[in-house]
């Protein structure tokens, strides 16, 4: 299939109102604008949760998106385990599972932390460097 080729989504095969049937008939993944004006498309991945109990987990890695020039990732976000199950398959199952609006509302509540953490860092790197060996005395 061509980059940018146009596909008409296929509702036979899922609930495009979950995060993976929404995958399944658009034959892409979702993806969401943030809280900061990124866009972020949505990968589902698993992995061992060191449970017993429930031996694997489900998360969400959200991939940022370069706001200008070419569709480059420019950073992610992941969020922690959503479910848990016994299997890899069930908890990929159950992870598909979840609604578009919880899978937003788990993006939205990473931006704004991600955005609380950032807000007392009112300079950039660069500029404290700069200060640090004296060449802008002082100026930002």
């Amino acid at each position: 299939m061509g980059r940018g080729q146009f596909k008409p989504p296929d509702h036979s095969l899922g609930d495009e109102r979950t995060i993976g049937g929404y995958a399944a008939v658009h034959a892409r993944p979702a993806a969401f604008e943030g809280a900061d004006g990124y866009s972020y498309s949505v990968e589902l991945l698993t992995a061992e949760t060191g449970n017993v109990g429930a031996p694997w987990g489900g998360f969400i890695l959200f991939v940022r998106w370069a706001r200008i020039g070419a569709q480059t990732p420019e950073g992610h976000l992941e969020t922690e385990f959503l479910v848990s199950a016994g299997d890899e398959l069930s908890a990929r199952a159950a992870l598909g599972a979840l609604s578009l609006e919880e899978v937003k509302s788990a993006l939205d509540l990473l931006v704004a932390a991600r955005l609380q953490q950032s807000a007392g860092a009112t300079r950039a790197w660069w500029d404290v460097m700069r200060d640090e060996d004296g060449s802008s005395n002082g100026v930002a």
